[in-house]
């Protein structure tokens, strides 16, 4: 939850749809306090091809390995597999300067990734560091900087729209809150802010309910994520569909597609499967738009709130009126008013979302796509509860993630989703209706109908074999008998954990598994590391790349 195309060169296409070739006329609300950009280099003659087959054979290339190393896959080694790519650091670009920090540690990173056949990088571009202080003024420099830096490396890069807020506040080493302006207007008019039952506010995103309402200082939140999306698309014209091959849009708390049900620094708990949520619909905006649909349907007494009976207090379901299986309100024609209004504000927001991005990005081959949460620990009940109060309508008798797929299908956005590396086996430990492997495969299924990309998310920064093993095994699900399998991998996140060798060789093999490529592009026999009794030079390589170039 916390913590959304592909590469360039031909294969794993930057785009799953087919090419924009005109681009309507779009209009930049506020202009870059960048009158120049440099010329990037010229872009190797081996593009990203929108045709590519992810299945075609692959036949052996004994082509430069330096030339391999910084300018990506020949041809005949992009033909097969799944691309992986690694998000940074939180705090790759300091919050408050706005420039990008340990470069010359990030640059020998780069490289290391490189090494270990990493197609790119993930680079969250946080509204509340680039639009810190004023509306309408943006500081680019620091996420300029890394761009500069991946396409040195022969890295592409996926730019994370982020519109939410990070961390938990100013203790919080990785605090990144809402630009300072923002929090400025949630002071004058706290309904701004999410708020449950209790009067508890939630300032990780803008309440969805004031979504096109001026209440932004003459602007509303969506012209305000739109102008942002158009800035960064005039900023970065020269890299987009080159080096910057994918754009997700941050469409909630985490960069979800969610309501703020529980805080995001709980779902990231141990503790999380004892949290129902709570619905966020306390706020005057939500509450007017509540009123209003329910005013249409002549059931006034219905508007006035959320449903009695939900707790989050309570770890079992059946003890609450509303998510309990037998009479439970959610299966009642109160509970299908009020879950479809809830579940249907948030498609509404996804779609002016998706609307605004498709408009501003048509025509730039670059991929789009959104995520959505991994709320699985309460999957195996009736009622749902943890995906209800998230506003995900899906119970034992609906699919709540199939409108989301189509949505997602008509506007050519792919879906990010976490839970990859969970099982089944682990999760009921600590829940026994827990069923993350029964989650994933439900949202999997729609993507396959839907016929839309798939970005994968571990749901931590899990280093071991089994987790790996579980990844690749879920991403065969989704791909499996699929012409054309559109699937790539985002691990979350690079770290000085991640660079320790024992970490580092159980990665590189993974990646390799991944991308199932005949000739591994790095110069590392990770075999040979395995055997003490082989014990090669290209364990030197990889201290080299990894331990020594470790972030940190």
């Amino acid at each position: 939850m916390a913590i959304a195309a592909p590469p360039s060169t031909p294969t794993f296409s930057g785009s799953f749809r087919p090419t924009r070739t005109h681009s309507p006329p779009s209009f930049t609300r506020f202009p870059s306090i960048f009158s120049h950009i440099s010329k990037p280099h010229p872009t190797p003659a081996r593009r990203l091809t929108l045709s590519a087959r992810l299945n075609s054979s692959v036949s052996p290339d004994n082509g430069d390995l330096q030339g391999e190393l910084f300018h990506g896959f020949s041809p005949q080694r992009r033909g097969r597999g799944s691309p992986v790519f690694v998000t940074m650091p939180v705090d790759s670009v300091d919050p408050l300067s706005g420039q990008v920090r340990r470069r010359k540690t990030m640059s020998q990173s780069f490289k290391a990734l490189v090494a270990a056949g990493v197609e790119g990088v993930v680079m969250e571009v946080w509204w509340g560091i680039v639009e810190r202080d004023q509306p309408g003024l943006y500081n680019w420099r620091g996420y300029l900087a890394v761009v500069e830096l991946a396409k040195r490396c022969g890295l592409k890069v996926r730019a994370v729209l982020a519109f939410h807020q990070c961390g938990t506040g100013q203790g919080d080493p990785h605090w990144i809150p809402l630009p300072l302006w923002v929090l400025d207007e949630i002071d004058k008019d706290p309904d701004l802010a999410y708020s449950d039952r209790f009067g508890r506010r939630n300032t990780e995103y803008i309440s969805l309910g004031c979504d096109s309402l001026p209440v932004l200082r003459g602007r509303s939140p969506l012209q305000a994520y739109a102008d942002f999306m158009r800035n960064f698309r005039d900023t970065f014209k020269h890299f987009i569909g080159v080096i910057i091959i994918g754009i997700q849009i941050g469409m909630g708390p985490a960069g979800e597609l969610r309501y703020p049900s529980c805080p995001t620094q709980k779902l990231t708990s141990a503790w999380r499967t004892r949290e129902l949520g709570e619905f966020q619909c306390y706020d005057k905006y939500m509450l007017a738009s509540l009123n209003a649909r329910a005013r249409e349907i002549g059931m006034p007494e219905w508007g006035n709130g959320g449903p009695i009976g939900a707790s989050n207090l309570m770890q079992n379901p059946e003890e609450t009126k509303f998510f309990r299986s037998d009479n439970g309100l959610w299966n009642t024609s109160y509970g299908t008013f009020f879950l479809e209004w809830y579940s249907g504000m948030l498609l509404l927001h996804g779609e002016r979302l998706c609307r605004e991005a498709e408009a501003i990005f048509w025509g730039t081959k670059a991929n789009t796509s959104a995520k959505v949460a991994g709320l699985h620990w309460h999957y195996l009940t009736q009622s749902h509860p943890s995906e209800l109060t998230a506003g995900y309508y899906n119970t034992s008798t609906r699919d709540g993630y199939l409108p989301i797929a189509r949505m997602f299908a008509r506007y050519g956005f792919s879906l990010c989703c976490p839970c990859f590396d969970l099982q089944d086996l682990d999760e009921k430990q600590m829940n026994p209706f827990s069923s993350p492997e029964g989650f994933l495969r439900q949202l999997l299924s729609a993507a396959r109908v839907c016929d839309i990309p798939v970005e994968g998310e571990p749901s931590a920064a899990s280093l071991d074999d089994k987790s790996f093993q579980q990844v690749v095994k879920m991403s065969k699900y989704y791909s499996y008998g699929l012409e054309k399998p559109s699937f790539s991998f985002n691990f979350v996140r690079m770290d000085k954990n991640m660079f320790e060798l024992h970490n580092w060789v159980r990665f590189t093999r993974f990646v390799r598994q991944m991308s199932d490529v005949n000739i591994f592009r790095a110069k590392l026999d990770v075999d040979a590391m395995a055997d003490s009794r082989r014990f090669s030079t290209s364990v030197s390589d990889v201290a080299k790349f990894g331990m020594a170039s470790a972030y940190c």
